[in-house]
């Protein structure tokens, strides 16, 4: 059996492309023992220790400072996040780790790798847990040896290693670590799963976490091969984007079984960077968006995300987290943001409209308004306008509508059109340029939102 030294020199060794190394470091058991290994490895790429205090412990302090001096020791840079945990209704523990991942994610840079300490009994745990909550088997992988993370890599070099071998070491070694009292609560399903169930598990079936682990191995191949799939199902279903949020062509989603089609629509919105659907949303979907005898007047939304069709197509789309915008004055000189949109002119060479001296009023479109685009020859109402040229539904009370300062008469509606009255005959003008950008957007928002 290799011991976790030659286990990750090894590790390390396969994988030259990585310019520096970070590792997540509590100060407890297992990512102490990591960092010490690495201390001894003597690496040539840069090492970066990253401890996120969590402000859950009274003694999260001391942990801290104790993590600081260790890296002291071992001649290692120390960087530690403070964190604010933010309970969205799954506990503490997916509040910690959402955080803790955060952190990470902010501080990895291309060609970065940052190595975890998870072994195969934390393996273990986490196929159970997902078991107990009815995963699939991209579930049942449990936790991949590397996946991509904000602009690096995730690494964990130790699952095919036992606690008691981190264990055996640090003893031998003589490494003090910090125990942090939470691991003793049983109030958290992985606490109680390690003190009541595993232990029992081990007494009937010695050696059960290794076979479990191959388990795993087997539920990630196949989860793979349903990538594989879902991908040759997304080309045929002409996926685009959109002015705010993404489509696919819906006919060719209902054509689809419905497991193949929740298969493909689950890698859609993570391909979109977005939040996976969960079963029951699945079902929803099948009911009120497939099935459906008017699917248009329909949504499903979970997390940030909500599905609805229009056209013949499928968007996903995002939830709406302002009201629409309030009325405002704008010069038009530089970009602005309004409500959850970004406006900015962008000259053109015909077909545009010119700038007044005293600006513009961006304002939403009022009942009953008209206008008449320099396309037609008569007015219309903007309802009726918009519904003409396809705009989606969600985005009707959205679309900015530019008037003249002091002025009724509308100049452009979005970018959809120019108003005749407004338009420039001959010769350069400009066109207004409308984006979804919202002011609350981070760098963690990946997604098929411009701007996010």
């Amino acid at each position: 059996m290799d011991s976790p030294v030659d286990t990750l020199q090894q590790f390390v060794a396969q994988r030259p492309q990585v310019q520096r190394w970070l590792v997540a470091y509590s100060g407890g058991l297992d990512s102490t023992v990591l960092l010490h290994c690495l201390a001894r490895l003597k690496l040539t790429q840069p090492l970066l220790a990253i401890h996120v205090h969590h402000n859950l412990s009274p003694r999260a302090d001391s942990w801290q400072a104790h993590c600081r001096a260790t890296c002291a020791a071992l001649g290692i840079t120390f960087h530690t996040a403070n964190v604010q945990l933010t309970d969205t209704g799954k506990g503490l523990e997916d509040a910690a780790r959402t955080a803790r991942y955060r952190v990470f994610k902010q501080l990895l840079q291309a060609g970065d790798g940052l190595l975890l300490a998870h072994h195969r009994d934390d393996q273990a745990e986490t196929l159970l847990l997902r078991l107990l909550r009815g995963s699939g088997p991209k579930g049942l992988a449990a936790m991949p040896e590397q996946r991509p993370l904000g602009r690096g890599n995730l690494y964990r070099p130790w699952l095919g290693l036992e606690r008691a071998q981190l264990l055996q070491l640090a003893q031998q070694w003589g490494i003090d670590w910090v125990e942090d009292e939470s691991n003793l609560s049983q109030d958290f399903d992985r606490n109680y799963l390690r003190h009541q169930v595993m232990p029992a598990l081990q007494q009937r079936w010695p050696g059960f976490s290794q076979r479990w682990q191959q388990s795993a191995r087997l539920c990630g191949q196949y989860d793979a091969l349903a990538e594989q799939v879902a991908a040759q199902d997304l080309q045929l279903a002409e996926p685009r984007p959109e002015r705010c949020g993404a489509s696919l062509d819906l006919p060719a989603v209902k054509a689809l079984d419905p497991f193949r089609r929740g298969n493909l629509l689950r890698h859609w919105v993570a391909s979109l960077g977005l939040e996976m659907p969960e079963q029951v949303h699945l079902q929803e979907i099948e009911t009120q968006l497939i099935n459906a005898a008017e699917p248009d007047v329909a949504e499903v939304r979970w997390g940030r995300l909500a599905l609805r069709c229009y056209r013949q197509r499928l968007y996903a789309i995002p939830q709406w987290r302002e009201p629409a915008p309030a009325p405002r004055a704008w010069s038009g000189a530089e970009p602005v943001h309004w409500g959850c949109w970004q406006l900015s002119l962008q000259p053109v060479n015909a077909g545009g409209f010119s700038i007044p001296a005293a600006g513009f009023t961006l304002a939403r479109r009022q009942p009953g308004e008209r206008c008449q685009p320099s396309w037609r020859n008569h007015s219309q109402t903007l309802k009726k306008l918009l519904q003409e040229v396809g705009l989606e539904p969600w985005l009707r009370d959205q679309v900015p509508i530019l008037r003249a300062s002091g002025s009724d008469a509308i100049v452009a509606v979005g970018d959809l059109w120019v108003c005749r009255d407004a338009l420039v005959e001959q010769g350069p003008g400009y066109r207004l340029q409308w984006c979804y950008r919202p002011r609350d957007a981070t760098a963690d928002h990946s997604g098929p939102y411009p701007g996010e």
